[in-house]
């Protein structure tokens, strides 16, 4: 089993929730994509090719101030379980991390993770390079991005054509090679039933929208990962200006759908928001897209005031530990244990439980003399 402590918050700083905006936007993401020049690119290369490409970066990266004391954990030699658990971080993208059972990881996967910078190895390209920033924060986390790519850079030779820019295996990410995304939740405009114009009006500004798990994933728990489509005849300021000033329209149109439904519907929000919550403290069994969904109602409430004995640190830590993943390896049972539902469910209400104590701690004694 890997040890994910000995990386500085696990490489999840993200759930501290400290980022601007963190009640609407969970995290920040950037990263580009690089390749080795004079070495195949994935897909044309062999065994041997990738592991030198490995080995280069591992020197490279060991002499970087940002990631010379990063972990490495190569894919395809972890066990399955391990590279779901990688994978449920976002750490490792599901083409790197392989974390279904039937599939193997290509020899020379690897992923090295220092606090909150990463860089995935042989994935698509032979690098991508990231940051994640907790709240709305592409400036913070392009800067830190922009200054490991420099480091990287003095010490590997990237492919780079003088017209196009930084050639890359996927057309889409020639030039810039960067991709910016932000984690976001949008309960009220799917309650409102407004996301479906708001997300066909990204895709005619030249934005696409995920799941949870990224590409190729389905949206559960009303979380979105928006982001830029094509890099190519843009710079990266540009970029991050366009995705900055698109996210922030759809935060207001967020904005607006939740003020409609406190105004229209206050009863029909607050039943949903504490029943919600009720199942959270008190069920039984639970899957994970039932967790997902029933956070996603608790998670409105708290941002718009209705639930205070909950913090977003806490939420965000839920939706994280509650992956099959995590679960199955915090409680050393199989993927497949049907007692999973019960361990998710318990785990939750200790979570809430102890959220619960700690607000009536700090409230501290009630004006009549006794405790609240």
């Amino acid at each position: 089993m890997i040890d994910l402590s000995l990386i500085r918050d696990g490489g999840i700083g993200w759930l501290d929730a400290s980022g601007p905006e963190s009640t609407m936007v969970l995290s920040t993401r950037v990263r580009v994509a690089r390749n080795l020049a004079d070495h195949p690119f994935t897909g044309r290369n062999t065994s041997d090719d990738r592991l030198r490409i490995l080995g280069s970066v591992l020197q490279a990266a060991s002499e970087t101030s940002t990631l010379n004391e990063a972990l490495h954990f190569r894919m395809d030699r972890l066990d399955p379980i391990d590279r779901l658990v990688l994978f449920e971080r976002h750490l490792a993208s599901r083409e790197l991390s392989c974390p279904e059972p039937e599939r193997t990881p290509r020899v020379g996967a690897a992923v090295l993770a220092q606090d909150h910078y990463g860089v995935m190895v042989n994935e698509e390209d032979h690098l991508r390079v990231q940051a994640v920033f907790s709240g709305f924060d592409p400036a913070g986390a392009h800067a830190a991005v922009a200054a490991l790519d420099s480091e990287l850079g003095q010490r590997l030779a990237f492919a780079f054509h003088p017209e196009f820019g930084y050639l890359t295996a996927c057309p889409t990410n020639v030039g810039t090679g960067l991709r910016a995304s932000v984690l976001i939740h949008l309960p009220g405009l799917v309650l409102t039933k407004e996301i479906t114009r708001v997300l066909q009006g990204l895709n005619q500004v030249g934005l696409t929208y995920r799941g949870w798990y990224g590409e190729g994933s389905e949206v559960i728990g009303n979380f979105f990962q928006l982001s830029n489509q094509t890099t190519l005849g843009q710079t990266e300021a540009e970029l991050l200006d366009h995705l900055g000033k698109i996210v922030r329209k759809v935060m207001g149109y967020e904005e607006e759908a939740r003020a409609v439904l406190r105004r229209d519907a206050p009863h029909v929000l607050e039943d949903k928001v504490w029943r919600a919550y009720g199942l959270l403290r008190y069920a039984r069994a639970l899957s994970f897209e039932e967790v997902m969904n029933l956070l996603s109602g608790v998670r409105l409430g708290v941002g718009i005031g209705l639930i205070s004995d909950v913090g977003m640190y806490s939420l965000n830590r839920l939706l994280v530990f509650a992956q099959p993943g995590h679960l199955a390896a915090a409680s050393g049972v199989a993927m497949e244990d049907p007692g999973l539902p019960s361990r998710r469910a318990a785990f939750v209400r200790r979570t809430l439980e102890r959220e619960a104590d700690r607000t009536e701690r700090a409230r501290g004694p009630d004006p009549e003399g006794g405790d609240v």
